[in-house]
């Protein structure tokens, strides 16, 4: 959720305001990620197929767990199915479950909020389509004011900001520069709701109508807005968006513009105080894309297109 989505580079990917609003309430659903072979439970005792578990904090060695912070409504990322949370995220994170020897329980909230709740320690990460980048990193808001804390990633991941409209494109958008004078849909907090304002400025300074930005609480909101024609376009990360033209009626509600703008890294966040768990998460990332289950887990998302070489921290711009 091109994360301060989807979720950008801006100054995507789902803008620094994710780190402005505190978690009152907002918490929506609990599920837990697989059992691995090799996680402990409550029990702090190495199994020999958790290779990396002595990386990890003594803490989460005695607990067996990881509790992780997500927003669970950008499919394939990160959606609720059946009850469970599901998703590339989750199989990820089941991946590195096995090289750590612990699981990852994952509950699902608003999404501006996770980096408050990672930092008030609700979670000891937030995994939900976040965009790495530099204000999100030092806990800035998008015109450079502190917010609060920041945070660290571990990228594992790489998208872009996407246009999605009606299907048929009734409007004849071609471009996110089509959408100057128009209304779009965004979901609050978001880096592509920061495309939009960035985009929407350079509108205005071009001689041209800055562009009416909807933001909602929640993506499915926007696409709401979207499908019933009160918004010319909605932006979300670019396989969020795939995914939604894809599935949504059938595929018959809308399709996305062939351009993806601004991709950067998706990153696990941390916080800049547990730089053990943080660099134990570098390296069962490492390990997973080494042993082929990584690429597996995007094959079976049709997500291959976000696929990286290596693990990196704050490699964001």
């Amino acid at each position: 959720m091109t994360a301060s989505t989807s979720r950008t580079n801006t100054a995507k990917s789902r803008i620094a305001a994710v780190g402005a609003i505190a978690v009152a309430g907002t918490l929506l659903l609990t599920a837990c990620g697989d059992q691995t072979d090799g996680a402990t439970k409550d029990s702090g005792t190495k199994s020999n197929s958790a290779p990396l578990f002595d990386k990890l904090p003594a803490d989460i060695q005695k607990s067996g767990v990881i509790k992780v912070g997500t927003n669970a409504e950008y499919a394939p990322m990160e959606s609720v199915a059946g009850g469970k949370i599901v998703g590339v995220d989750p199989d990820i994170a089941a991946a590195l479950g096995k090289q750590l020897g612990v699981r990852f329980d994952f509950t699902s909230g608003s999404f501006d909020g996770l980096i408050t709740a990672l930092n008030s320690g609700r979670y000891q990460v937030a995994m939900s389509s976040i965009t790495d980048n530099k204000q999100r990193q030092e806990g800035l808001d998008d015109k450079g004011k502190k917010l609060g804390e920041g945070v660290d990633f571990v990228d594992y991941f790489t998208a872009g900001t996407a246009v999605y409209v009606q299907k048929g494109n009734p409007k004849g958008i071609t471009s996110i520069e089509d959408l100057c004078g128009r209304i779009a849909a965004v979901q609050k907090g978001t880096t592509y709701e920061a495309a939009l304002k960035t985009q929407s400025a350079k509108c205005a300074d071009g001689g041209k109508k800055p562009i009416t930005i909807e933001s909602f609480e929640n993506d499915t909101e926007a696409q709401t807005r979207v499908k019933a024609g009160g918004a010319v376009a909605g932006v979300n990360d670019y396989p969020v968006a795939v995914d939604l033209a894809a599935k949504a009626d059938g595929g018959k509600s809308f399709e996305v513009l062939d351009k993806q703008y601004d991709a950067g890294p998706f990153g696990i966040a941390v916080s800049k105080k547990n730089t053990q768990l943080r660099d134990a998460l570098k390296a069962a990332v490492d390990a997973i894309i080494k042993d082929g289950s990584y690429q597996k887990v995007l094959e079976t998302w049709g997500a291959e297109t976000g696929a990286i070489d290596a693990a990196a921290i704050n490699g964001g711009k």
